[in-house]
């Protein structure tokens, strides 16, 4: 059988060859870069083009991705304003002089020896993470990809060099960040989400000024006061933070996370002279959620959870001494009738609010708990009895419907306000 890779010089690179130096699982796409060949000749040995700006292949028998050693030229603003060379004599080095990040800037050939012409390797040892050369700054992606780098490996102890983060605030001062398009940012956002450190993505687009342009809602809650009583950090920013470290230890849902990262962005739209109380938060921050979600085409079962536990984590917290029909209230708001689940999401965004505060880190928020048995209470309405009776009772049909609702509610209502006055002890 012909094997197609005899035909070609063939070098792993990227991603697969940075985390197998680190000594990390290899749980990226083994990419592969192929010199002194053409597209025509790729075709011949059953590789398929699916290339649309430069040529990449499909391997005819692993389905992994080979592209041709190209340099790439800046003639326009943004992330697509490149001209491609993918001619046969473009070399490894200059191949690998166009990418991002030295750590990604290494390949390896097919006999396991590294070419690693800008020293990629030794600021892996040294736990760094830099960018190529002045290329760096074509292209504004890779700001939002060395943000997402700094935190899936601060835990390893890696951090941005700062000669890098100077191009990357030179690159948002010249305005390159406004080329970013929405697809792209919630891409990068949405993977960092998914990922460890999400606090680190955020504080190191904070490092460079580019918060402000990506995610000016998050960006304007830092150095916004709140009551040291309740919250001795003071800085609404690093609450935010903090309670992203929370949620991190709780799930790894990132639509969980995501409602954590923006419950709080009513705080920044409080008048300054009620500061640093934040009277009706929870409703002011409802269209600070809608705006970033059509701005970055947020997927709605984000969205739509977020504006949940923006406009009901304050009631969670106040649930204890919450009247019975307001408690029902909230469970309705949460389709808990529906999707049972959506209680204990909910749950952790409130759990990560309460811990990501300073000094309450590894607390507990026992009153939480009260949602699960209000639930419990509430289903515990036997509602094939109730429809019964209702049919039984000479209504007239068209108004059974509406009748037979609230007769659960208030039997709901009811068993709620008894399971209160048994537990007035309940903190």
């Amino acid at each position: 059988m012909r094997n197609p890779e005899q035909e070609l010089e063939v070098y792993l690179v990227g991603g697969a060859v940075r985390d197998r130096l680190m000594g990390l699982k290899v749980e990226s796409d083994r990419d592969w870069m192929v010199v002194g060949s053409s597209p025509e000749q790729m075709v011949e040995l059953g590789f398929r083009p699916i290339g649309s700006e430069f040529p990449v292949f499909l391997h005819p028998d692993t389905h992994e991705q080979y592209a041709l050693a190209r340099t790439e030229r800046k003639v326009g603003r943004g992330y697509h304003g490149f001209v491609f060379n993918c001619a046969p004599d473009v070399s490894v080095e200059e191949d690998l002089g166009r990418r991002d990040l030295t750590m990604n800037a290494i390949a390896m050939d097919m006999q396991d020896n590294l070419i690693d012409p800008f020293g990629g390797v030794a600021d892996i040892d040294n736990r760094m993470i830099r960018h190529v050369s002045e290329a760096f700054r074509e292209d504004p992606v890779r700001i939002l990809r060395v943000a997402r780098f700094a935190a899936r490996f601060c835990g390893q102890g890696f951090s941005v060099a700062e000669q890098t983060l100077v191009m990357m605030s030179e690159m948002v001062d010249n305005g390159e960040v406004d080329a970013l398009v929405p697809e792209r940012i919630w891409q990068e956002l949405s993977n960092a989400l998914a990922g460890p450190n999400i606090a680190e993505f955020i504080l190191t687009l904070k490092r460079c000024k580019a918060l402000i342009g990506i995610l000016p809602e998050i960006d304007r809650l830092f150095g916004v006061p709140q009551t040291a009583k309740y919250h001795p950090e003071i800085d609404t920013g690093i609450h935010v933070l903090m309670c992203l470290d929370a949620i991190e230890k709780i799930t790894d849902d990132p639509i969980t996370r995501f409602a954590v990262l923006v419950h709080d962005l009513g705080k920044a739209e409080t008048p300054a002279d009620i500061l640093p109380s934040h009277y009706e938060h929870e409703i002011n921050g409802l269209d600070p959620i809608i705006g970033l979600c059509e701005r970055l085409k947020v997927p709605v079962n984000y969205r739509q959870f977020a504006l949940m536990v923006c406009r009901h984590h304050l009631e969670a917290h106040r649930i204890a001494k919450m009247k019975p029909g307001k408690v029902l209230k909230i469970l309705e708001k949460l389709s808990a009738f529906r999707s049972p689940e959506m209680i204990k999401k909910f749950k952790q965004c409130c759990l990560a609010d309460s811990r990501g505060r300073a000094g309450y880190e590894n607390s507990d928020a026992p009153h939480l708990d009260l949602l699960d048995e209000y639930y419990r209470i509430s289903i515990s309405v036997d509602q094939a009895d109730i429809a019964t009776r209702v049919h039984s009772s000479g209504i007239p049909r068209i108004a059974m419907g509406a009748e037979i609702k609230k007769r659960i509610r208030e039997e709901r209502i009811k068993r709620i306000s008894q399971f209160r006055e048994r537990h007035r002890a309940i903190p």
